[in-house]
């Protein structure tokens, strides 16, 4: 019954992510929702809740002591800077120059990302699972930007330039992660990220300062999902599924979350997705899945990190 309840918590918390890249789709092309205070509303509001459920669920001595060592503090400021911002801002602004699904789907890039870089660094080897991954990455990306045609981009190159860079970010963040996550909860270190993150992205947009004329109740809703179930619950439920299941099926159910992204942004949003897309967003899902049943121990602890963060 407890695996049954973790793949379920996991289930719901990728669909979540998925479908809430979408409604932020919906609110920045329908309601002109700016990028910078919907990033800095998310952040704030997901980082307080999420600290809120380490204080009522879990060890919350915590939620003040990752701040009694200077380098720790450091390490989390940081990490809320360039990790969780970043990502949670290429992400969206990719979302508003394209759509979800391309965003989703870049963003998922991440993981070859993280390959290269440990094959330069030599701290792996290339194997022949890693040459299948990266070339599904590669001949992926071709079809989903190209959609087949090599004389233009069937995307926004914007959308293209900021999804690539989410990628960059979450391989950042993913990295970055893993000696905070050895000695803190992960709620703990990802909420106060998006405390900090949310904080400093203040000073461009502040939260309180929002035109909602164009608001009605259905804005006003997808607003909440993006915010509560699209990020705080998303997250939460992604977590305690690992109460129950290991790193590497929490990992592959939550490739359901670009799936998610794909469906809704087609048959809810009505974007246009060419056969080659199609195809390029398959040989992306079919990475992931890839990824997640053939993890090596040379990158168990980046695949933890991954699983307890994202």
């Amino acid at each position: 019954m407890n695996r049954k309840k973790g793949m379920l918590l996991v289930f719901i918390g990728a669909m979540f992510w998925g479908i809430g890249g979408t409604v932020a789709q919906k609110l920045f092309q329908q309601y002109g929702v700016d990028v910078d205070w919907l990033v800095t509303t998310r952040l704030l509001i997901a980082g307080v809740l999420l600290l809120a459920v380490q204080f009522i669920r879990k060890d919350r001595s915590q939620i003040l002591g990752v701040w009694k060592n200077k380098r720790i503090a450091l390490q989390l400021i940081l990490f809320g800077l360039l990790g969780m911002l970043a990502v949670q801002y290429t992400y969206m602004a990719s979302i508003q120059h394209g759509n979800a699904a391309v965003a989703t789907l870049l963003q998922y890039l991440a993981p070859v990302m993280i390959i290269v870089y440990s094959v330069l660094r030599r701290q792996s080897v290339l194997v022949r699972g890693d040459f299948w991954t990266v070339s599904l990455a590669l001949i992926g990306c071709f079809f989903l930007l190209t959609n087949g045609s090599i004389s233009q981009f069937s995307v926004p190159p914007l959308a293209i330039w900021w999804g690539v860079l989410s990628g960059v970010s979450l391989a950042f963040y993913t990295l970055y992660a893993i000696p905070l996550l050895k000695q803190f909860d992960s709620l703990v270190i990802v909420g106060w990220a998006m405390i900090i993150g949310g904080f400093a992205l203040s000073f461009v947009h502040p939260p309180w300062q929002m035109n909602f004329n164009s608001f009605n109740m259905e804005a006003y809703f997808y607003l909440f999902f993006v915010i509560i179930f699209g990020t705080m619950i998303a997250f939460w439920f992604y977590i305690e599924s690992l109460q129950t299941l290991a790193p590497k099926e929490s990992s592959l159910l939550g490739s359901l979350e670009p799936l998610a992204a794909v469906l809704t942004t087609v048959f809810w949003l009505k974007v246009p997705f060419g056969l080659f897309q199609w195809l390029g967003a398959l040989c992306i899902l079919m990475m992931i899945v890839l990824l997640a049943l053939n993890k090596d121990k040379n990158s168990a602890e980046q695949v933890e990190a991954a699983s307890n963060t994202r």
